[in-house]
């Protein structure tokens, strides 16, 4: 019997489908981000960084498509000082 070996993706391959999902203005399938992807990525290894990400709290990852959702600390401290003090 022959085991299927996992490709663990790298760190690299993270961080590039972190930046096309930041830059999608809006949630796509899997099939888009694949397209999208500035090089190929194996399917089984996209779902594992999609996994982490979600994990993570930067995607939801639903059966619609994916979706980036986290918002970098700098960001979140314009909104705070834009706000209203109460």
């Amino acid at each position: 019997m022959e085991l299927l070996q996992m490709h663990s993706p790298t760190l690299n391959t993270v961080l590039m489908v972190e930046e096309t999902l930041k830059r999608a203005d809006k949630q796509i399938t899997v099939a888009e981000l694949k397209r999208a992807l500035p090089r190929k990525v194996m399917h089984n290894t996209l779902l594992q960084v999609l996994d982490y990400l979600q994990i993570s709290g930067k995607i939801l990852f639903t059966s619609k498509g994916v979706i980036w959702i986290y918002e970098d600390r700098h960001k979140l401290e314009e909104l705070v000082n834009k706000g209203l003090e109460v």
